[in-house]
């Protein structure tokens, strides 16, 4: 009886080694089909540098990239901070830190990527010397890029603002003289390209220009690319330290997108940041 016994408990044990052997097997598996990246994307030319150069470079170190489209890049943020997804690369640092201060988020840059200046367009007048009293100028609302428009604007020499104005930050409130009462008319970026029929000029940033369809190289004047306006790939700051968000950095300083972009910045359509 006793070595029927002895028996049983063998074989059960058994059993549980083996069950205990194929849910270890099952996490390693689980372990290795993780190596996904859910990238959100938005209509311009960030996200499809990333498809086009950077996505090659992780799949050959053997990670997925999963992607999820957004019209706006407010969504993607929000994504991300409910960590729907892991990954844009939309967005620059100003605007990135207006959305952690309204609404209480902890995204973070893990690196400057490639950047298109925003520019000051054509309107209804088509050089810069044609500007007069009271011209109708379209700038964008969100407050990281009416802040960059008003850098462009006293670029051009139409404003000046106060001193000491910290740039990222700038206002209307922080205009210390427009001398030919222009008419700043502030609207959604996206809604731009679409008005310019009713402005005199336009700054509109390079995002817009590339998903308008919009001519680079019709821009009157781009702007100094500050390094707060640098396009950056964004986390959420508990993942910035993980491996995939390194292997992502490694990527955009890689050699071979370095040479991608070489091949593809005719026109210096593309601002390079240092780190690259």
């Amino acid at each position: 009886m006793k070595k029927k016994l002895v028996g049983v408990l063998l074989i059960i044990t058994g059993i549980i080694g083996i069950t205990a052997c194929g849910n270890n097997d099952q996490g390693v598996s689980e372990k290795k089909e993780s190596k996904v990246i859910r990238v959100g994307t938005s209509p311009g030319p960030y996200s499809e540098l990333f498809l086009e150069a950077v996505k090659p470079i992780l799949e050959k170190e053997g990670y997925q990239i999963e992607q999820t489209e957004f019209t706006e890049l407010i969504q993607a943020d929000v994504a991300l901070t409910e960590g729907a997804i892991d990954l844009n690369v939309d967005q620059h640092t100003a605007y990135l830190n207006n959305f952690n201060e309204n609404k209480a988020a902890h995204l973070v840059g893990i690196t400057s990527i490639p950047t298109v200046p925003a520019g000051l367009f054509p309107g209804r007048k088509t050089n810069l010397e044609e500007v007069k009293e009271q011209d109708k100028i379209g700038i964008p609302d969100d407050a990281s890029n009416t802040a960059r428009a008003f850098n462009l604007l006293e670029k051009a020499g139409w404003i000046k603002l106060k001193e000491g104005v910290d740039p990222v930050k700038a206002t209307k409130e922080d205009i210390e003289s427009n001398p030919k009462n222009l008419e700043l008319i502030q609207m959604s970026s996206a809604q731009i390209p679409r008005s310019l029929a009713d402005l005199d000029y336009a700054v509109i940033p390079g995002s817009i220009v590339y998903s308008a369809k919009l001519e680079p190289n019709d821009s009157l004047l781009s702007e100094d690319v500050l390094k707060e306006y640098e396009l950056v790939a964004t986390v959420d700051e508990k993942n910035s330290e993980s491996a995939w968000a390194k292997d992502v950095v490694k990527a955009y300083h890689s050699d071979t997108f370095k040479n991608y972009l070489k091949e593809h910045n005719q026109g210096n359509y593309w601002f390079i940041p240092k780190e690259l």
